[in-house]
């Protein structure tokens, strides 16, 4: 007798999204996502073992019989209700203190985002209330805040530090995550942003040069020891922060100690930093408001999944991204939700449901967006993003009346 940890049976309809062990979709391909529908009276079921992954998805009637001398810790009766991986999250920044609501009115009177920086407020602010923050802190407000993205559909999620920006404080908000990572029951994604901006009292020479001389080697040093896990390296690519050149030395050193590359670019201005971060084989890149049409190019061809954010654009009045010029060169276009005291949204059905309206994505492409291929962007398409055998048992069900496009109509329950 086998005993498992899950049976979900019932179910009306399955959203594999893939089904073929692919670990990324790209143009045409993701309008298509692969779905097992209820065959008259049958349901679909799917099975979880005790090691948290998938054992099988498939009809109930072949379930029963291959599992019918097996016991299950928990069973859920998703009759009339569909099944979906969890939703992956592509781009947050979650660790901080002190809230920048003030800010929304100068927004509304239309100041830019550096001309709010510029102000004292933005990034800066949000620095200075995480220096005076104290690790239990910063872990009570993040722990929150990861359990609010789980109730929206959230199982895995790319964490940033950044608000520290001095080695000491950058540390802190990475502990705090790994912290999380044995706490709460989301998998997350760890990345090193110290080089969000650019510290009071230095230059962004003498940032990068902190950056690549001593943040790094700390990091090694950690991660070496086994006392800190970290998976990317990101840097805020953008005018009067980090140039292009100072951002590419420091992605590479990155890369020297074991750091995928999945960065800021393109957001506010034009750099070049698309056709860079290619030519360095960037796992990722996100914004890409001002991209153009080489960087486009040279993303396709490198193989970089475009993060793309639907909540930036939408709160600091920005253009949106090109995401149609994108899918359609054969860009993998991912979204995330960009959560941060600037743009407060926790909830990947809403970011899902912007990218239709705004971006001009299908209901398809956006599903594809919000979890294979977000699980692409942060190297772990081959254990989440779809329902699949042998990947994590990471699930959502959703009371939808017509299936998995509820989820970005907006009507899912």
């Amino acid at each position: 007798m086998s005993s498992h940890r899950l049976l979900i049976h019932s179910a009306r309809q399955a959203v594999l999204v893939v089904s073929r062990g692919e670990t990324v979709l790209r143009g045409d391909a993701m309008k298509h996502v692969s779905i097992l529908e209820e065959d008259g009276a049958i349901g679909i079921s799917v099975v979880v073992g005790r090691d948290g992954l998938i054992k099988a998805v498939g009809y109930d009637a072949a379930i029963q019989k291959e599992y019918s001398k097996a016991t299950f810790d928990e069973t859920v009766n998703a009759s009339g209700m569909c099944v979906l991986p969890g939703l992956v999250d592509g781009h947050t920044h979650p660790v901080w203190a002190g809230d920048r609501v003030h800010e929304f009115a100068m927004k509304l009177a239309g100041a830019s985002y550096m001309e709010v920086h510029e102000a004292g407020g933005g990034i800066n602010f949000t620095v200075d209330h995480t220096w005076a923050a104290s690790e239990d802190q910063l872990y009570a407000d993040f722990s929150q805040r990861l359990w609010r993205m789980l109730k929206c559909g959230t199982t895995l999620v790319e964490c940033k530090s950044g608000y520290g920006l001095d080695v000491d404080t950058e540390v802190k908000m990475l502990k705090v995550i790994d912290r999380a990572r044995k706490d709460v029951p989301i998998d997350i994604s760890s990345t090193y942003c110290g080089a969000h901006a650019v510290p009071k009292g230095k230059t962004a020479e003498e940032a990068t040069e902190d950056v690549i001389n001593v943040h790094i080697p700390k990091l090694k040093e950690l991660m070496s020891a086994g006392d800190l896990t970290v998976d990317n390296i990101d840097v805020f690519c953008e005018k009067g922060v980090f140039d292009v050149s100072q951002t590419q030395r420091i992605l590479q050193s990155g890369i020297d100690i074991g750091l995928a590359v999945n960065f800021h670019g393109e957001e506010l201005n034009y750099l070049g930093s698309a056709e860079m971060g290619a030519k360095l084989g960037a796992q990722a890149i996100s914004h890409l408001e001002e991209v153009s049409d080489e960087g486009i190019a040279a993303m396709a061809q490198a193989g970089s999944v475009a993060v793309i954010l639907p909540t930036t654009a939408y709160i600091l009045r920005l253009k949106q991204p090109p995401v149609r010029k994108m899918i359609e060169a054969g860009v993998a276009v991912a979204l995330g939700s960009d959560f941060n005291p600037n743009a407060f949204c926790l909830s990947m059905p809403l970011v899902m449901h912007l990218a239709c309206v705004n971006l001009r994505m299908s209901m398809n492409e956006a599903l594809v967006a919000a979890t294979i291929n977000a699980a692409a962007s942060l190297g772990k398409a081959t254990t989440h993003g779809s329902l699949e055998v042998g990947k994590n048992g990471d699930m959502i069900i959703v009371d939808a009346k017509v299936g998995a496009s509820d989820l970005s109509a907006g009507w899912a329950q």
